[in-house]
């Protein structure tokens, strides 16, 4: 019998990746930009690094990172045109608290066994998402290994590499009492805390409208992840540097704010100040969570939380009004955040 279809017996279809390969090339190709040298096809990817040239002392960052249990939600639906757009806006979101500029993406897909139908549109939506961030899709994989995963299951993984100044790199050294922060709103619960949300809503309808969200559970679920590059770019534009940055990821407010805090100081939020999507509501309701754990779990909300002076708080304010929310403040303390229900 012929290598391929023993394999097959042992079950890895070799013609299946083949398909998802031809099918998802264009997409990946259409993100290259001129530093791509080499991608698909390649045994590695080759990216020009010129522009490091024109940088004093250019340091580049890195960060790999995954979608979590909201592959299971887009499993469940059978929705997965959106989940690139989760992953790659997480990573560039990572690395942007420090200041970094996106330079190139990859991605990785592992499954029990490979579904074109299923594969090809992740890779078209992270395809996408890097396009409209000016990343490359430089290179990925497509793995088959039954026995590892169960039937059914897979999983989704990137890793952005990106670069910034020395000199500009953030990393909350210069925050003091008396800074403000500042809020980026989330659009829901982008990928984090997916396990306690499914646990609360799992026997739901989620396709019907529901009331208290005046969209659907799906629709509130599948929410994509918002990327914050353009409004901090904004904000650079305008002459507004940020002493600090939280992406609000996994562990919550409680877990992330602090991550940015110098020895010192601490953050209080006021609750109430910010737009808090409903879905927080409905999953703190009918599963009778606790506030404190709420806040542990979810961002809240809070997709990214800013610590700036306070004259230049008042002029972001003033330019993006409705965009950007104060909803707290530095103070001395012990790196801790202190949330003020209003």
């Amino acid at each position: 019998m012929e290598p391929a279809a023993s394999y097959a017996r042992a079950g890895v279809h070799l013609d299946a990746a083949r398909e998802i390969l031809d099918r998802i090339a264009d997409a990946v190709r259409s993100t290259y930009r001129p530093e791509v040298i080499a991608g698909l096809g390649a045994f590695a990817g080759l990216y020009g690094a010129n522009v490091l040239k024109t940088m004093a002392e250019p340091v580049l960052v890195a960060s790999t990172d995954g979608v979590g249990t909201k592959l299971k939600v887009a499993a469940r639906l059978r929705r997965w045109g959106a989940i690139g757009y989760d992953l790659v806006h997480h990573c560039v979101n990572d690395i942007l608290v420090h200041g970094a500029r996106p330079l190139f993406f990859l991605d990785y897909i592992a499954a029990d066994r490979l579904d074109p139908e299923v594969v090809v549109p992740i890779v078209e939506s992270v395809a996408a998402a890097c396009r409209e961030v000016g990343c490359p899709l430089l290179g990925g994989e497509t793995a088959e290994m039954p026995g590892v995963y169960a039937p059914g299951e897979l999983d989704l993984v990137g890793t952005i590499v990106g670069v910034v100044e020395r000199s500009r790199i953030r990393d909350g050294h210069s925050i003091r009492p008396g800074d403000r922060l500042l809020a980026l709103p989330s659009s829901g619960l982008h990928t984090n805390g997916y396990s306690l949300a499914r646990a609360v809503l799992g026997d739901l309808d989620w396709e019907k409208p529901h009331p208290e969200l005046g969209t659907s559970i799906a629709e509130a679920l599948l929410a994509p992840h918002r990327c914050y590059l353009g409004f901090l770019q904004a904000m650079e534009e305008a002459g507004i540097e940020p002493k600090g940055v939280a992406h609000i990821t996994g562990g919550g407010v409680y877990e992330n704010l602090p991550r940015i805090l110098p020895p010192g100081t601490a953050g209080v939020l006021h609750r109430g100040t910010w737009p808090e999507p409903p879905i927080f509501g409905l999953i703190q309701r009918l599963g009778q969570v606790a506030m404190e754990e709420m806040f542990h779990v979810f961002n809240m909300g809070l997709g990214m939380i800013l610590a700036v002076d306070p004259e230049a708080a008042e002029r972001a304010l003033a330019l993006w009004p409705g965009e950007l929310f104060a909803v707290g403040e530095i103070v001395e303390g012990d790196r801790t955040v202190y949330i003020v229900w209003e």
